[in-house]
């Protein structure tokens, strides 16, 4: 089949997780032996603020670790007809501009004979409805969205068993432990400061119990303002910047654990979301400890799979008894890679995207307004 994707951007993980997540999907593809063509718009805001940053030279991760990959870049004046006319399966990720969405909406809903698929990967359907609502998924046949409760919000806006529950998951080509271990030694957080939604929560979950414990403590990522380095500054966090998410395993093996602090979002409006650093790290066979989050979907066994702090002191407890204890590590390492392994890799999402496709037929699809 030929499956053609509709991206904010596959070659700029600056800021934008779903690319981790696409890259292994339309790799395992290729691997299968399907035609991919992705797309992305000319001058996206994360390749812009990568290049920005990094030149050319922030793309080389990607491009080296990935070479199977690359994209098409278009602007207002795509020829849809001439990109979609051949294909087979159609996905547009919601970091899209309403123009797009509809256009290709309206080409399925006049008959174009491929499969159409709205693929939902933030929290705005809670957080800002109507950001959401201002697409046109008229003709599309439906929704893949990463959580149950995303979904279900899209099930209270008519698309019924139309909307399909699609988790992210780790690239295990990628996200896997060393081949050779080394020496472990700290604390690391790969995270976005973002737009303060989480500051109390990285305070009393991360920066404070690193310290208190004395667990040196690295950072990377993007987005953080003045006040966010001086507060890393005074609890004595070494912030390392970017980092692309292809080297995230070299970091993940180089630390004795890592930390899931989920953005406010994904606790209080969209639990059982978790971030996909939750896959990737539990991947790479690092012992991750979790700020409070509650696993409503049953994606994992905590206390199993990784340690759960319900509070700061628990999480200096978690921390200090991973730091003492090597058997405490090696059985969390071995119990998150083989959950991952057995149910959370981008195979496994693949294998469900196209049982799901396998339920579709080139018929007309039911209109909805969402």
């Amino acid at each position: 089949m030929k499956f053609v994707y509709f991206t904010h951007s596959l070659a700029s993980c600056w800021n934008h997780g779903n690319a981790h997540f696409l890259r292994g999907v339309l790799r395992d593809l290729i691997r299968r032996g399907h035609e991919v063509v992705a797309y992305e718009p000319a001058g996206s805001w994360s390749l812009g603020n990568l290049l920005g940053d990094h030149g050319k030279a922030g793309l080389k991760a990607y491009q080296s670790l990935y070479p199977e990959l690359s994209s098409r870049f278009f602007d207002p004046q795509i020829n849809l007809d001439e990109a979609l006319g051949d294909s087979d399966v159609v996905i547009v990720h919601e970091w899209n501009e309403p123009w797009l969405v509809a256009a290709i909406g309206k080409m399925r809903r006049r008959g174009a004979n491929f499969t159409l698929l709205f693929h939902d990967t933030h929290h705005r359907a809670v957080s800002d409805p109507n950001a959401i609502r201002q697409f046109d998924l008229d003709g599309y046949d439906g929704v893949l969205a990463f959580g149950e409760t995303l979904a279900e919000v899209y099930r209270r806006w008519g698309w019924s068993s139309r909307v399909h529950v699609w988790h992210e998951a780790a690239d295990t080509r990628l996200f896997h432990p060393p081949a050779e271990e080394i020496e472990r030694k700290g604390l690391v957080w790969i995270g976005n400061w973002g737009d303060g939604e989480r500051n109390a929560e990285l305070e009393s979950f991360l920066f404070r119990p690193a310290r208190t414990v004395g667990l040196p403590l690295e950072i990377y990522g993007v987005r953080y303002p003045d006040h966010a380095l001086d507060m890393l500054s005074r609890y004595g966090v070494t912030y390392r910047g970017w980092l692309p998410n292809a080297r995230a395993p070299e970091v993940f093996a180089r630390h004795l654990a890592t930390v899931h602090v989920p953005r406010r979002f994904y606790v209080d409006m969209l639990p059982g979301i978790p971030t996909i650093r939750v896959f990737e790290a539990l991947a790479c066979g690092i012992p991750l400890v979790s700020a409070p989050w509650h696993d409503s979907e049953g994606l994992f066994s905590p206390g199993t799979d990784y340690l759960v702090a319900k509070d700061e002191s628990e999480m200096e407890r978690h921390l200090t008894a991973i730091r003492q204890d090597p058997d405490l590590r090696r059985s969390l390492v071995e119990s998150g890679l083989a959950a991952i392994r057995s149910r959370h890799s981008c195979a496994h999402r693949v294998d469900q995207l196209l049982a799901i496709l396998d339920t579709y037929r080139a018929d007309a699809p039911l209109e909805i307004s969402a």
